[in-house]
C-alpha cells in the first residue's frame, strides 16, 4: 500500500518558537504562499496609510516570488505605484549595471516588470567611496525610518543562518539585534555559496553593504522562505537550536510574533 502524500501545507508547532512555521509539498507552492502574503500586506498597508514599504531579497529562492508578483501586474490584479522598496544588501565595490550585482538582480527579475517608480526602488550602492560607506549605509536607515519603517522583510537564510549578509559574530543577542546598515565582509560558507554566480572563490566579492539587523528585526511583517534540503540543517538550529549571533536567524524568534516561515518539505526535514 501507497503511503498517503503529504498535504499541500501544514503548520509545524514547535515548542522551540512561537513563530508561525508552514509547510509546502514544493518550492512553488512555498513561492506562491509567499507572494500571496505580499500581496495582501501591500493592499493593507496601502488601506492603512496610502504606502507600502517593502523590504526585499535576492538570491535563487526568491525568483519564483518575483516572477509570481510580475504575473499579477501583468494580468491587472496588482500595482506597485504606491510601493516603496528597500533591498537586503549589494556587493562592495561593484558596479550597478555589472550582471553580478543586485540592482541588475532586481531590475532583471522584479523591477523592470512592474509598475515602480525608479525613485521608489532603493539598493545599497556598490560604487559609493569606501570613506563614505558609513555615512551611505546610516542614510539608507535614515530613508527607512522616514519611510515609517518596513511594512514587510522577505528574507532567505544562508547555510551559515545570515539574513542579509549579517554574518555569524561573537556578539550578544542585544548588540547584534541593534546593528544597523553597515559595511561587511563576508564569511567563507558565505563565498563558497557565491560561486554559483561568480565561477570561483577567488573571483567572489569579499565585502558587502547589508541592511542591519535592527531594520529587519523591526519589520512589521517578516516572510522567511527557504526552499531545497540544503537548507534543512540551518532551518532546523535557527528554529530550534539556541538564539545566539552565531546564527543570526535565530533571532528572528525573539520576534516569533510576526514572522512567518514558509518553508518546502526538504527545508523542513530536520524539524521533525
Amino acid at each position: 500500500m501507497s503511503p498517503s502524500p503529504k498535504p499541500a501545507e501544514r503548520t509545524l508547532h514547535l515548542a522551540e518558537s512561537n513563530s508561525t512555521v508552514l509547510v509546502f509539498a514544493d518550492a512553488d507552492a512555498a513561492s506562491k504562499a509567499a507572494a500571496d502574503r505580499i500581496v495582501r500586506i501591500i493592499a493593507q498597508a496601502v488601506a492603512a496609510r496610502g504606502k507600502a514599504i517593502l523590504g526585499l531579497a535576492t538570491g535563487a529562492t526568491p525568483e519564483k516570488v518575483y516572477d509570481d508578483l510580475a504575473a499579477r501586474v501583468r494580468d491587472g490584479g496588482l500595482s506597485f505605484r504606491d510601493v516603496t522598496t528597500y533591498n537586503l544588501d549589494e556587493y562592495y565595490p561593484i558596479q550597478p549595471l555589472d550582471a553580478l550585482s543586485y540592482r541588475t538582480y532586481m531590475h532583471r527579475h522584479l523591477f523592470s516588470r512592474v509598475d515602480l517608480a525608479p525613485n521608489r526602488a532603493h539598493i545599497l550602492d556598490g560604487t559609493v567611496p569606501e570613506t563614505f560607506a558609513s555615512e551611505h549605509a546610516a542614510q539608507f536607515d535614515r530613508w527607512i525610518d522616514d519611510d515609517g519603517g518596513l511594512d514587510l522583510q522577505l528574507l532567505g537564510i544562508g547555510r551559515n543562518g545570515h539574513i542579509g549578509f549579517n554574518e555569524p559574530l561573537d556578539l550578544t543577542v542585544e548588540a547584534f539585534a541593534a546593528l544597523p546598515t553597515r559595511l561587511v565582509d563576508l564569511h567563507p560558507i558565505t563565498k563558497v555559496d557565491a560561486v554559483r554566480e561568480f565561477g570561483s572563490v577567488d573571483a567572489v566579492i569579499p565585502r558587502a553593504l547589508t541592511m542591519g539587523v535592527r531594520q529587519i528585526l523591526g519589520a512589521r511583517t517578516i516572510l522567511m522562505l527557504a526552499t531545497g534540503p540544503k537548507k534543512a540543517a540551518i532551518v532546523a538550529e535557527a528554529l530550534k537550536g539556541p538564539i545566539t549571533a552565531a546564527v543570526p536567524a535565530s533571532l528572528l524568534r525573539t520576534v516569533a510574533d510576526k514572522v512567518v516561515w514558509l518553508l518546502d518539505e526538504p527545508a523542513a526535514a530536520e524539524l521533525g
